[in-house]
């Protein structure tokens, strides 16, 4: 009996469905874009232009006298500790807040649905993980700066807080998306929430959350310069000044150590990859 050969289909069957979605998305974006007054050919006027060229211009040569050069260190130094002891309190906030809101944990969950009381505990902490995350570490820092007056402590406090938040949701969600036989296999026989945690959830998303908590530090880095121009220190705080100041030079060499700021921390992430993956 002779098989007839099918023929191969000519048209996409996901063509209607990406034809569809595409116009749904630009529907939604061009008012967008009207609400924001995007005006993109606005930067391609003479005057746009040529303020633009005068203010890049000013950014070469870098200044680098020793003096400033010695006083860039300092302030890059600080903000390293700032993003860094920022992070520390944020971790001994999020972690005790994500055992308790992770779902796989809970051992009153292991027959089936989980018991009223602890639900509504964990639904708490995920409330009180939106809230540390909805506030900006901006307004922290601006309430913080009231509190304890400027300088750096402002701004640990605001990066703990929100980061806080960050951590909390996004740790939760990296043990709940991962493995979790060997978690619940040891709960069932009789092991405590941390045994399980150490020895089933976190050997398998060691990497994922070690690559998370660096990509965060690296970004309380860039947070600590936006919490400078409010008076809680570090670079951010001297590149406000340069800005004010109109001096490109030493604008151009703060973001120059920004940009090196970064890439460490982005070189950091990659070699913790490497030794835990």
């Amino acid at each position: 009996m002779a098989t007839q050969s099918l023929a191969p289909a000519l048209r996409d069957p996901a063509w209607n469905a990406r034809v569809f979605w595409t116009l749904a998305g630009a529907a939604l974006l061009v008012p967008m874009l009207w609400a924001t007054e995007f005006r993109p050919w606005v930067l391609f006027e003479q005057d746009s232009l040529r303020a633009t060229l005068r203010f890049l211009g000013d950014f070469v040569p870098p200044k680098s006298d020793a003096e400033f050069l010695r006083m860039v260190a300092y302030e890059a130094w600080r903000t390293i500790a700032i993003a860094t002891c920022g992070m520390a309190l944020a971790l001994l906030l999020a972690i005790p807040m994500t055992l308790a809101s992770t779902a796989v944990l809970s051992i009153s969950a292991l027959p089936g649905r989980m018991h009223a009381l602890p639900f509504v505990i964990r639904q708490g902490i995920r409330w009180l993980l939106i809230l540390l995350r909805s506030v900006p570490e901006l307004v922290w820092a601006l309430v913080f700066v009231r509190v304890v007056g400027l300088g750096p402590t402002a701004g640990v406090l605001a990066i703990a807080l929100t980061y806080a938040g960050m951590l909390g949701k996004v740790y939760a969600e990296i043990l709940e998306s991962g493995e979790t036989h060997a978690t619940t296999t040891l709960l069932r026989n009789g092991s405590g929430r941390v045994q399980a945690f150490l020895h089933g959830l976190l050997p398998t998303n060691a990497a994922e959350l070690t690559s998370y908590t660096v990509y965060r530090w690296e970004c309380a880095i860039r947070s600590s310069a936006v919490l400078g121009f409010v008076g809680a220190g570090g670079l951010g705080q001297q590149l406000i000044t340069s800005l004010k100041m109109y001096d490109g030079a030493e604008v151009s060499t703060i973001l120059l150590v920004f940009i090196a700021l970064v890439w460490v921390a982005d070189w950091a992430s990659a070699r913790l990859r490497k030794v835990l993956g």
